[in-house]
């Protein structure tokens, strides 16, 4: 979708990674969709990244709001039962943390 020169950039980012499974939830007309509209697709991926290093740790208890490099707001809540995400789109837990990257970390949901 184009954002490979924005990703492998100096950073830091922080990636919250949407799974195969999280892909095989979003029915396949609007999947296909996404994949022939270049816009639209960049759009969505770009609300996965924060143009920021957030590591798990780094995540108060409680909800807090970040700015994502799609111009959105998203809330990231930590609690006894883990960490999840909130954006326009829906709600995901992070499943895997703190994944390692040149210029930043990747969460996976």
């Amino acid at each position: 979708a184009g954002l490979v020169d924005t990703l492998s950039g100096a950073g830091p980012f922080t990636v919250f990674a949407p799974t195969n499974d999280a892909f095989a939830k979003i029915p396949a007309d609007t999947l296909n969709g996404l994949l022939a509209d270049k816009e639209a697709l960049t759009a969505v991926l770009l609300r996965h990244v924060v143009p920021a290093k957030i590591t798990s740790r780094m995540i108060p208890h409680g909800t807090s709001r970040v700015n994502t490099a799609g111009g959105e707001q998203i809330k990231v809540t930590r609690s006894r039962k883990g960490i999840s995400i909130k954006s326009s789109a829906g709600m995901a837990n992070v499943i895997i943390a703190d994944v390692k990257a040149s210029n930043g970390v990747i969460h996976a949901v």
